[in-house]
């Protein structure tokens, strides 16, 4: 069973409708997907049905954005959207309203620019999910004529004079919000931790001794040797393996079903999905 979990839809920073994501599934040749919207579960039924006509398993996903002293994300998999959910989802809204402001009133400044929350709002689709940090970093971009990847490292990336880390969760709330949640807790591209190797490794222990029950090993941008050392981390760990491509456009850079990922029977267990195929929870 072939899978990519990890994708992202216009629910949160991605291009695509969860209908569109479903056919690109289908053509890419996916058995099994997982949509992880960033900080919300939003569009959850549309997602799970776009699936079911594509004739795919569908595991519900979301992938919470979590700050220590660098950014760290969270995925979560087979979550209740339940008063937990909820709870942390009102938090995370309000939070992300708050940091959206303070990086549109840092980009103005530092850019002698007048972007206004207004702007920002027309390049977020699904009101009822989280305003995103690309949401503010789009607005910009249109603004200065520049590309949008390009305007997030030169303004909003951490240390930039436009970043902004007000109301982020750390690590381990996330975990907690997600077991919170009666899901499964994912470390995303670990790869992509801003630690020199011996402090993400501790960093890495400390999340499963909270908890954490899997590493996303394969991933877009990991090298083989650091699919090679995560998954060796992950085994001698008794930690879940999960992969994805993190696609939010198909630009080149990130390839729905790319790397290629077959989970093994223990994560299937886990999600809820049987090999010959079904819905997980």
């Amino acid at each position: 069973m072939r899978a990519d979990l990890h994708l992202h839809s216009v629910y949160s920073d991605g291009k695509y409708t969860p209908q569109e994501l479903a056919a690109r599934a289908k053509a890419a040749g996916l058995d099994l997907y997982s949509v992880t919207d960033h900080d919300s579960m939003e569009g959850a039924e549309e997602k799970a049905s776009a699936a079911r006509k594509a004739g795919l398993s569908y595991v519900q996903g979301w992938e919470v954005s979590s700050y220590e002293d660098c950014k760290v994300h969270v995925l979560g998999y087979a979550c209740r959207r339940d008063e937990a959910y909820f709870r942390f989802l009102e938090e995370r809204v309000r939070g992300a309203l708050v940091r959206a402001e303070d990086m549109i009133e840092k980009g103005n400044r530092f850019l002698g620019l007048r972007v206004t929350m207004s702007d920002a709002e027309k390049e977020h689709f699904k009101k009822d999910a989280p305003i995103h940090t690309m949401h503010v970093v789009r607005a910009f971009a249109r603004k200065l004529n520049k590309k949008v990847g390009e305007t997030y490292l030169a303004y909003f990336d951490k240390g930039m004079p436009a970043y902004s880390d007000l109301c982020r969760p750390t690590a381990t709330d996330a975990v907690n919000a997600i077991h919170a949640c009666g899901g499964i807790a994912v470390l995303a591209h670990p790869g992509r931790i801003a630690k020199p190797f011996d402090e993400r490794e501790k960093f890495m222990e400390r999340l499963v001794s909270e908890g954490l029950d899997g590493i996303e090993c394969v991933y877009t941008t990991h090298t083989a040797e650091e699919t090679e050392y995560f998954t060796r981390f992950a085994r001698s760990h008794a930690l879940l393996v999960t992969g994805g491509s993190d696609m939010h456009v198909d630009d080149g850079r990130r390839t729905m079903g790319k790397p290629e990922f077959f989970p093994d029977g223990d994560l299937l267990a886990a999600l809820g999905i049987s090999s010959r195929g079904g819905e997980g929870t």
